[in-house]
């Protein structure tokens, strides 16, 4: 199978995203997973909301003959901005934790095989038109001598959806006795944890941190840096590797489709794997495996493993919706086991700090004071533009996160994201002993400087548990519409704390590939705050699970029937934007049963099925 060539050539991307305007006030005190458990309805809706993979062992290795002639594989040319692609081994034997739960158990297979690059970088375009056309995905060739570009579309049909390259590894795993006891393919996403194979090699890399798997994602960047190498890994949180404590060999491999599509050469890894048993009660963070004894909201991405039955702390948590905002797939980076054994990691829950289970973030700081002079916006500065996704991840809850019990909810996850190409910046100023802020939207110039505000309503703190920090009144709300969409039936929260909480279009113009605030927690400010800052990067969409008390619908008296499930971005066009006719997304929703067993049908979103 070969890469289908297009001859037009195209401008180099503009590399440099679009900066923040705002200095961060502290540094990062610490990194923590970004992905926990959570589950469901009444009906058993039971499943662990995790990110498409974080990074196994760490890379430390240093490759050699990573350029080695290919065998049966397509021989791979040295052609001017054509990567260099081999599969390499982190270590010849990993040690990794069997937990069991819930009358269940596994091992996630972080077996530290990677994919190295040389020669120029290795990356990826990935759209989608609309939600009615499919998912194109194009390899960009740079040759570092020129400003140009080459595109080469993929083979129509083998990228689906944006969590990466399907079919990607094979992995066979033999037990003692030589049998095959499990045989899998995984995705390979080529933002997952990496890290340099020389030291010549750029020191940062320049592409995104995760490929997203919200289900509404538009437009995504994947890339491996040249000199750098990416974990191949692929851990499915749904569904752990049944296999027993005891002694096992794996092989893993490249498969053949793209072998023969990158010119990869064929060497397979076999890797002695030593399966141990996790119960070791350190919670959630023992729970997950441990390749080499060294890691996906999305998310929204990190790679977590379920609380551990037998710890107490960590079962409670297993009742609450985690991740940002118990985001469907995260995306936020990868943490690498490394930094979990020096104690840099750990299971976050709901509280003051680290809101809804999301890591540490980075403060972002305000303005030193409430802006003074004459409000006003320049005509041509460029602002933001607000778009809503349509709902999922939708389910009927009895108030299980502290709604009234024996009610019957409509709970969903809603995203409103920014296209840019400017960030949405607000400010929040707050009067002493007031639990009101005044806010403000803030523009900047290309060159960073402020040229404007205008006021844009107000922030208000939420003390509730699960929450415990400053919303923003005016960013969002939902409804839901009668059948023929004329009549509100219901409205839903319209107070959030901003967050870049899922990559839904890294392709469109001044997109930030690493925007700083990726969960909710120092970005949303504490009780005792004068003033919080809460950025949207363009880009960037934030995602709210709709779990928490007061937010999702109330539908014990509703008939059975057809509803609309109304997400609206700006409601009261206090924001300004570049366009507000994009605002309104509508998801439709069959309710049925009887009181108390109400069930709930989502069709298909054109090609989107994702209820």
């Amino acid at each position: 199978m070969a890469l289908a060539d297009e001859e037009s050539m195209t401008s180099k991307r503009n590399q440099s995203s679009q900066t923040s305007q705002s200095s961060k006030s502290s540094k990062r005190s610490q990194s923590s997973q970004t992905s926990q458990s959570s589950q469901g309805s009444q009906e058993g809706r039971t499943r662990l909301q995790r990110a498409t993979l974080a990074a196994g062992a760490a890379l430390t290795v240093v490759v050699a003959g990573a350029g080695a002639a290919p065998g049966a594989g397509a021989a791979q040319e040295n052609t001017a901005g054509k990567p260099k692609l081999k599969l390499i081994a982190a270590s010849n034997s990993v040690t990794l934790d069997r937990y069991d739960w819930d009358g269940a158990g596994g091992v996630y297979l972080d077996l530290g095989t990677y994919l190295s690059v040389d020669d120029a970088p290795l990356e990826f375009k990935v759209t989608r038109k609309s939600y009615k056309d499919p998912v194109v995905a194009q390899q960009i060739l740079r040759d570092g001598t020129s400003t140009s570009t080459k595109t080469k579309t993929l083979p129509a049909g083998l990228v689906k959806d944006f969590s990466g390259l399907p079919g990607f590894i094979d992995v066979s795993i033999k037990n003692a006795a030589g049998e095959e006891v499990s045989a899998t393919k995984g995705t390979f996403c080529p933002n997952n944890a990496s890290g340099r194979i020389r030291p010549d090699a750029p020191a940062t890399s320049k592409y995104p941190q995760s490929c997203p798997t919200n289900p509404f994602t538009l437009g995504s960047v994947w890339g491996v840096e040249k000199g750098w190498a990416s974990n191949t890994s692929t851990i499915d949180y749904d569904r752990p590797v049944d296999l027993p404590v005891g002694e096992y060999t794996a092989k893993v491999g490249v498969s053949k489709q793209y072998r023969d599509l990158f010119g990869i050469p064929d060497d397979q890894h076999t890797i002695k794997v030593t399966v141990r048993s996790g119960d070791g009660g350190e919670g959630a963070a023992a729970s997950r495996s441990s390749a080499s004894s060294a890691h996906h909201g999305g998310g929204h991405g990190a790679g977590h493993g379920a609380p551990a039955a037998k710890d107490p702390a960590a079962a409670a948590a297993a009742a609450h919706h985690y991740g940002p905002r118990g985001a469907d797939a995260p995306t936020p980076p990868a943490l690498s086991h490394a930094l979990e054994d020096r104690g840099l990691a750990h299971h976050l829950g709901d509280g003051p700090g680290h809101t809804d289970g999301s890591r540490i973030a980075p403060a972002l700081k305000p303005a030193a004071k409430r802006p003074s002079g004459r409000a006003g916006v320049p005509a041509d500065v460029p602002k933001p533009d607000l778009r809503s996704l349509p709902a999922w991840d939708i389910a009927v809850t009895d108030g299980e996160d502290g709604d009234v019990p024996g009610k019957d909810y409509l709970a969903f996850s809603a995203n409103v994201w920014n296209a840019g190409p400017a960030p949405l910046v607000v400010d929040g100023f707050r009067s002493p002993g007031k639990d009101l802020m005044d806010s403000y939207q803030y523009f900047y110039d290309a060159d960073g400087k402020q040229v404007g505000y205008t006021p844009s309503g107000t922030m208000e703190w939420d003390p509730r548990v699960g929450h415990e920090h400053w919303h923003f009144t005016d960013f969002a709300s939902y409804r839901l519409l009668s059948e023929d969409q004329t009549k509100e039936v219901r409205s839903g929260k319209e107070a959030f704390c901003l967050a870049n909480t899922d990559a839904v279009d890294y392709t469109v113009k001044n997109a930030n590939w690493h925007p700083d605030n990726t969960d909710l927690s120092t970005a949303c400010g504490q009780q005792n705050s004068i003033s919080v800052r809460e950025v949207l990067d363009v880009g960037s969409g934030d995602t709210y699970t709709q779990y928490r008390p007061g937010q999702s619908f109330d539908i014990t008296d509703l008939p059975n029937g057809t509803y609309y499930i109304q997400v609206i971005a700006n409601p009261e066009n206090r924001l300004q934007e570049t366009n507000t006719k994009n605002n309104v997304a509508l998801r439709k929703v069959v309710l049925a049963g009887d009181p108390g067993a109400r069930t709930v049908t989502v069709p298909p979103h054109d090609l989107i099925n994702a209820p």
